[in-house]
């Protein structure tokens, strides 16, 4: 690409750079790293990855893991706030024990999906999409089911992450009862897959998928034919 025609306005990378420039460390400070390998954060961080490298494929990835479960995120977040409980994925958004400031901050789940719309619609959707996102996110759910803590865990900050990418049930206080937590893994893991990233992809490369280019015309069929020999 032109390096002197960016596809990406130069305003939109400042104002997202800045926003991360105050997100990450205050996120570092009160959640802990782990709190990083939330899909929501992981898509947020590959957004800024494509605003400045303009390559289609990390914000085509984060348009399939997150666009459904962010309109969720939403919907229960409006359904908290008039105090109608849906799935409970925004409790801490109501948590007093947080500041107004670091609840602030987790905003950004309502303008991601209008942006990963914007950066696709400019950018183009690359179809290895769906396969990149769900490795990562299984990977994800992996790492979070193996190595971090479970739903129900007491930890001496409570604002420390448990539970990772719900792969232990949607209540953090309680590990989910109605499957074997190895069953219930596989299919949360089946269910993210089926319901959120493949019909998001489909969606998306109909409205976005990259044209492959033109082929072109056999040289034959331009030239003029030459004359037979005497």
């Amino acid at each position: 690409m032109d390096a002197a025609s960016p596809r990406l306005p130069l305003a939109l990378k400042l104002v997202v750079s800045a926003f991360l420039a105050v997100m990450v460390p205050v996120y570092y400070h009160d959640y802990g790293p782990t709190n990083f390998l939330y899909f929501c954060d992981v898509a947020l961080l590959l957004s800024f990855i494509a605003l400045w490298t303009e390559h289609p494929l990390p914000a085509s990835m984060a348009a399939v893991g997150i666009l459904v479960p962010q309109v969720l995120w939403c919907a229960d977040f409006l359904g908290e706030l008039f105090h109608v409980h849906l799935v409970g994925l925004t409790g801490y958004m109501f948590d007093a024990n947080r500041s107004l400031f670091l609840r602030g901050l987790s905003f950004f789940h309502g303008w991601l999906p209008f942006l990963l719309i914007f950066l696709v619609k400019r950018l183009g959707y690359d179809r290895r999409a769906l396969l990149a996102w769900t490795a990562l996110g299984w990977s994800l759910c992996l790492v979070a089911y193996f190595f971090l803590p479970p739903a129900g865990t007491v930890l001496p900050d409570p604002k420390i992450p448990v539970n990772i990418n719900y792969v232990f049930g949607f209540d953090d206080a309680h590990p989910q009862t109605w499957l074997p937590a190895p069953l219930y893994l596989l299919a949360w893991m089946t269910g993210l897959l089926a319901v959120f990233y493949v019909p998001s992809h489909l969606l998306l490369r109909r409205l976005y998928g990259q044209k492959r280019p033109a082929q072109p015309v056999a040289e034959s069929r331009n030239v003029t034919p030459v004359a037979l020999a005497h």
